[in-house]
Formats: structure tokens, C-alpha cells, sequence
């Protein structure tokens, strides 16, 4: 089982930068792919990256988001990490990281949820 605690969020304003991050517990963090996913107000939980466990790493992107966040994890440090910038007023939400046994944009494929950070983006 694995414990997730997400971080990092706040408020910034459009066209700033953010780092989330998802401190893991466990022992066995780098065997599972992880993603990240937002929701909105009013809105159902969005798939916005996610990462294979490895090895060759496989990165994917909402397309909303491509080209502005990346993800990324550090297995030594049991951390996984969402790089924002060019953040805008629409990316406004919780973020929540995710961990399953299988890669994929749904929230169905994920088995282990923290959370939930608040990022806010002011126009």
C-alpha cells in the first residue's frame, strides 16, 4: 500500500510558476506508475500527466497542459514532482497525485490518491 501526501500548491498569478510535489511512503514507490490529476469546481477529476515506473520512462500530457507542466519522479527520494509554468486563470483547481499498477489517463487505472493541493491562478 502507499500513502500519498501531495504539496506545493498556492496562489500565483497567470503566467507564473509552481512546483507540486507527492511525497510517497512505502517501500515499493518506484514500481508504480504515477499521475497527476486536477479538479475544478463544479468539474469531474481531469488526467492532466502521468509517468510509467520504468525502466525508459514514459511521460504523458493532457493536452491542455503539454508544453507548460512536466512531470517527473525521483525513486530515491520517493517523490513525484509537477513542474507548472505559463500557468493560466483554467488551471485553477486541486491537484492530486495518483498511483497505480497501470498507466493511464483515467482515474480508474490509479489505486492510491493523496489528498489534494489547492493551486490557484489569478488573472
Amino acid at each position: 500500500q502507499v500513502q500519498l501526501v501531495e504539496s506545493g500548491g498556492g496562489l500565483v498569478q497567470a503566467g507564473g510558476s509552481l512546483r507540486l510535489s507527492c511525497a510517497a511512503s512505502g517501500p515499493t514507490f518506484e514500481t508504480y506508475a504515477m499521475g497527476w490529476f486536477r479538479q475544478a469546481p463544479g468539474k469531474d477529476r481531469e488526467f492532466v500527466a502521468a509517468m510509467t515506473r520504468g525502466p525508459g520512462v514514459d511521460t504523458y500530457y493532457s493536452g491542455s497542459v503539454k508544453g507548460r507542466f512536466t512531470i517527473s519522479r525521483d525513486n530515491a527520494k520517493n517523490t513525484l514532482y509537477l513542474q507548472m509554468n505559463s500557468l493560466k486563470p483554467e488551471d485553477t483547481a486541486v491537484y492530486y497525485c495518483a498511483a497505480g499498477r497501470s498507466l493511464g489517463t483515467s482515474t480508474h487505472n490509479y489505486d492510491y490518491w493523496g489528498q489534494g493541493t489547492q493551486v490557484t491562478v489569478s488573472s
